[in-house]
């Protein structure tokens, strides 16, 4: 049985509605009247899903915004496209995306992603500001090894005390807040060898999932669980969310099963 679902494709200006059992498609700003103005328009008769694509900085006020009252589904971009042209579907278009993405949800077994709270966004926000701050310091530091005059290099170097001041702040402000939320999953992540305040933190933020899930779930999760690939059998493009060495989910593995020897024979 298929579910009744609503597909959204999310771009910078705008939101793409499309909802097949009410054969109704439509489109809003990506804003703060824009999101009021969709869950008027979908009213009390909700959907069991609304599908959308993670789409960076572009999806985080939607779902900020709606999470509270639509059942929403986040599905990796790829995953999507992998589905449309499944489908037979080559056409990209905004409202052909959010149209693939309602038939998505309608034909696969999804459920409603957990509802983030507030501070999990404010803490997600931090991370993302800490992550930007580390990538700049780096930057600075290459770049003044090649440096030879004293004024760059001055103002290198007072760009680098600069962000070594922000990024106290911002970890200051992360510790703060799990420490009054997650203080007792900060201690017992501390204590594996080899983790320390940041990682922890990191992993806290990227997967709060942590502490609810058993350790199946969790491997599976972070894309860390074995995946049995059949002998002679080549998986294409298999992905999965990954930790990075600060615990992000954002990287993506992938796995390839034995290839065939011909393959390689000369030709």
């Amino acid at each position: 049985m298929t579910k009744d679902s609503i597909g959204i494709d999310i771009s910078k200006a705008h939101l793409d509605v499309a909802w097949p059992r009410t054969g109704k498609t439509t489109r809003f700003p990506n804003n703060r009247q824009g999101f009021a103005a969709l869950k008027a328009w979908i009213g009390n008769s909700l959907p069991e899903l609304v599908v959308y694509e993670a789409t960076g900085v572009y999806h985080g006020a939607f779902e900020q915004a709606c999470a509270d009252r639509l059942p929403l589904v986040k599905v990796n971009p790829l995953q999507a496209r992998r589905f449309a042209q499944a489908c037979g579907q080559r056409a990209k278009t905004d409202k052909v995306d959010a149209a693939m993405l309602a038939a998505m949800g309608a034909a696969l077994a999804m459920e409603p992603d957990p509802v983030a709270r507030k501070e999990h966004h404010e803490l997600k926000e931090l991370q993302i500001e800490r992550t930007a701050l580390v990538k700049d310091r780096t930057r600075l530091k290459n770049r003044l090894q090649t440096q030879t005059l004293a004024i760059t290099r001055r103002q290198t170097k007072a760009r680098l005390a600069q962000i070594e001041k922000q990024l106290k702040a911002i970890e200051g402000e992360i510790a703060t807040r799990l420490d009054q939320d997650r203080g007792r999953a900060i201690d017992i992540l501390k204590s594996i060898p080899g983790i320390g305040a940041t990682t922890a933190a990191s992993i806290l933020i990227e997967c709060p999932e942590i502490g609810t899930l058993g350790r199946k779930q969790i491997a599976s999760l972070a894309g860390l669980a074995p995946v049995i690939i059949p002998e002679n059998h080549w998986v294409e493009n298999w992905t999965s969310p990954a930790f990075d060495a600060l615990g992000e989910r954002h990287e993506e593995i992938k796995i390839y099963g034995k290839p065939d020897p011909g393959d390689f024979e000369a030709g």
